[in-house]
């Protein structure tokens, strides 16, 4: 029995899904498939069984899990005692960065961040609202900078970093510049510029709904950098939380009628160890002047 089949195990009777189990530990269907089929072998028994589109876990399987996930948790403790041991200087750091929280605050911070602590081998993981959750709970990231219009999911212990504004981005010289605010009822008359990644992407279209404005959307990417671009040669404009301008030429200026806003969050997994560089990512995070 192997470390990794125990770890592939688990996640098929957490998600009862072996397509999205895979995807979860990154491997192939048929790698995973045989992993179980593997310690089916060792055991004796089925441990899932499917009936259809349906999978369950058989009595030996639920049996199993108390025990494997006990074996899973003893090693997740080991591994970090070991890395607590050799100290934050050496072990690596996988962080997600939602998609949409904009370089401009965040690289300074990161920038300060291997000052301080310059062993650190820190990865950058791209996130969407899609794939956050199973990001996180797959053990992938030890920890995430997040930017959600609704609270954390259960499972998330969360620290308020920052709020920033929404604003309306357009090119110079749009009608938009002798205005101080831009009332949310003024985009009605504008193309309009969909961000598809965007996690406050709904949000805006229920504002926009409630209050019966209509706008015409040319276009639609996730890519905020072709977005951006795209406003900029004045082809529409887009609502934006502020800090995510890339471009320095590009005009804004707050919505208003309603003011909306959003919190960029740090974020880690609730009741797993935390490696002590974690802990210091955390802590330089929360001291940090984002404004």
């Amino acid at each position: 029995m192997e470390f990794h089949q125990i770890r592939y195990f688990l996640t098929v009777a957490e998600t009862l899904n072996f397509t999205r189990a895979a995807e979860r530990c990154n491997v192939s269907q048929p790698a995973l498939t045989r992993a179980i089929q593997k310690l089916e072998a060792e055991f004796g028994g089925a441990l899932f069984r499917r009936e259809r589109n349906h999978t369950h876990l058989t009595e030996l399987g639920k049996t199993m899990r108390e025990f494997l996930g006990r074996v899973d948790a003893s090693s997740q403790e080991a591994l970090a005692a070991a890395r607590k041991a050799l100290g934050p200087e050496s072990a690596p750091l996988n962080v997600g960065i939602m998609c949409t929280v904009g370089p401009c605050r965040t690289i300074p911070f990161l920038s300060r961040f291997q000052t301080l602590h310059p062993g650190v081998e820190l990865t950058l993981h791209d996130l969407t609202p899609m794939n956050v959750v199973d990001e996180m709970l797959s053990g992938k990231l030890d920890c995430a900078l997040l930017g959600l219009p609704t609270s954390t999911h259960e499972r998330f212990d969360s620290v308020l970093l920052y709020e920033e504004p929404v604003v309306v981005i357009f090119a110079p010289g749009h009608r938009f510049e002798k205005m101080d605010r831009i009332p949310l009822n003024e985009i009605a008359e504008e193309r309009y510029l969909d961000r598809l990644n965007c996690e406050f992407r709904d949000v805006y279209f229920e504002l926009l709904e409630e209050r019966n404005i209509k706008v015409s959307v040319n276009y639609r990417s996730e890519r905020e950098d072709w977005i951006q671009n795209m406003v900029l040669e004045d082809m529409g404009v887009t609502l934006i939380p502020e800090y995510s301008i890339i471009l320095d030429r590009l005009e804004h200026r707050p919505v208003t009628d309603p003011d909306v806003t959003r919190r960029v969050e740090i974020v880690t997994v609730a009741g797993r160890a935390r490696l002590p560089a974690v802990d210091a990512f955390i802590h330089e995070a929360t001291a940090h002047i984002w404004h």
